[in-house]
Order: C-alpha cells, then structure tokens, then sequence
C-alpha cells in the first residue's frame, strides 16, 4: 500500500495511488457531502477505469488519468457497477478522448439496460458474456461478484486478487461534508457502542455517515446482509468504495462489517416495520368493477 496522503484539499489535486498501479482519480468536492471515487488500473500499456464519474467531474477526472502516465487510448474497457449518473454520466466523454473501436462498456445486463441511453456508442458487455471476469493481455484477472439490489438490481462489486483491494462500489460508502480519502478510526472508534453520544465529544462520527449513507441507498436489511455475505469469502485486504473513504484497517473493517450486517432500519424497512399489515381494500368497489 501506497502512503496515505494527509488531509488537505491541494494533495486531491493529483491522482492517488492506492496501490502499485491503482489509482484514486475522484473529485474531491468540499461543498458535497457525496465524494465520488473513479479508480483507474494500469496493467502493462493498457488500462481499465471503474466508475468513471459524472460529467461534470469528467474534466478533473481525466486530468488525473493523464498524470499517470498514460494516454486515453490505452483505456480498453470502461467498467460500471450500477446504472447511475454519478458513474456513468461522463461515458460519451471518455468515448470521445479514448477513440478506440474496441473499446468495452462492462456491467451486468440489468444495468446495460439503462447504461444505453447515456448516448453510448461502444459495445456494451455483459458480465455473464465474459464469465464474470476481465483479463487484461498480461494475464492478470480481476473478478466480479453479484450483490443484486445493493442498491440497484445489476449492482456487482469488484475484486483484484493481485493488489487483494475490493472496489465495493455503494457498499462501505458514506455521506458526509467531513472527508478523508481513507477511512482513520481511533482505537477507542473501533469499538464503539455509543454511536448516538460519541464519549470522545468528537464533532463528526464517519462511522454514523456510513450507517447512515446504507440505511438511505440500501433498499432494505436483507439486501445489505445478501451483500455483505456475497463478498466476504475474498481475501480483501483493502476496501476501495465508490462513495465515501478507502478502508484499510481490518479492525475497522470488522468493526464496520458487524455493524452494517445488524443494521435497523434500512430503506423500506425504515418505513414500515415486519409486523404492517397491508390493507388494499375492496377491488372491486376501487375500480368501480
């Protein structure tokens, strides 16, 4: 692993290598609470970018991209771990600079299905079409695991088993105004039961922001427990989410784990509880029948 920058706004403005050709290439937005991290591999002279962002982040992203070293051309493939703006809203312009006719467009065919009218021109790939894998020239593969209806249908996580990092997409993620590239918890953070009345009188808790973040995006508990437990048998080393902070700490993943897989509350479950009853009425007297 890299040595972790500090936390000051001029070290974001150049690519972050998490990893020996991983990079962080996000937009670190001080008015949003919803940091977004596009993350590029380098393998040999060829390169693959997950999550690219939105347009608008389009122009800081590909000035990072360019400051690795590389030039568009040697992106191969564009990956996408689920369908939204925030990810997929800058594919025309990378289709633009990269000029590649072979250029892939990679997600799960439920995700395709909306991925399409972002004005794509390259061919879209399905997952199951390349047996949930990608292999760059070299040999090295990167895997993909299903992990439907967090939050949408097709969403997938991705693992590298070289650099062990799972980019777990909204999983792990975090909203917050308070943002570190990665993830630091105190040692008294790691344990903590008292997440309402924090007994450090700390001003922000990022562990409140990640719970938080999953209750909003994660339609329900048993979607994030389906998750969590879909993943866990990968020896991940590094948690590299899309939203939020890079985990590396494995008591802080841990920690982090055993809160999400006991989470209340979830999406709609944060709405109505197990024991509602639905009442719809008399059909025929609604539908004049």
């Amino acid at each position: 692993m890299k040595t972790k920058p500090n936390h000051s706004s001029s070290v974001f403005e150049d690519p972050i290598e998490i990893a020996e050709g991983i990079f962080w290439v996000g937009f670190y937005d001080q008015q949003s609470g919803l940091h977004c991290n596009p993350y590029l591999i380098i393998d040999g002279d060829e390169a693959l970018v997950i999550d690219g962002g939105s347009r608008p982040d389009f122009p800081t992203v590909m000035m990072k991209i360019l400051q690795t070293g590389i030039v568009p051309n040697q992106i191969k493939a564009l990956l996408y771990q689920h369908y939204d703006p925030d990810l997929c809203g800058s594919i025309p312009n990378f289709e633009g600079i990269i000029k590649r006719k072979d250029l892939h467009i990679l997600s799960e065919t439920d995700n395709l299905m909306f991925i399409r009218h972002y004005s794509v021109s390259s061919r879209l790939v399905p997952l199951e079409q390349v047996k949930y894998r990608y292999e760059f020239s070299s040999g090295r593969t990167i895997e993909f695991i299903k992990t439907p209806y967090s939050h949408s249908a097709g969403s997938f996580v991705t693992f590298d088993p070289k650099s062990k990092i799972l980019f777990s997409s909204d999983l792990f993620g975090s909203y917050g105004t308070e943002w570190e590239l990665f993830l630091n918890l105190r040692p008294e953070c790691r344990n903590c039961a008292k997440l309402g009345n924090c007994p450090e009188n700390l001003p922000v808790c990022p562990i409140n922001d990640i719970l938080d973040f999953h209750r909003a995006i994660m339609p329900s508990r048993k979607s994030l427990q389906y998750a969590i437990e879909q993943l866990l048998p990968k020896p991940f080393e590094t948690i590299a989410p899309q939203h939020g902070s890079i985990i590396t700490d494995k008591k802080a993943m841990k920690y982090i784990v055993n809160l999400l897989i006991s989470l209340q509350r979830v999406g709609i479950d944060g709405i109505i509880d197990g024991q509602h009853q639905f009442k719809f009425g008399n059909l025929d007297k609604r539908f004049n029948t």
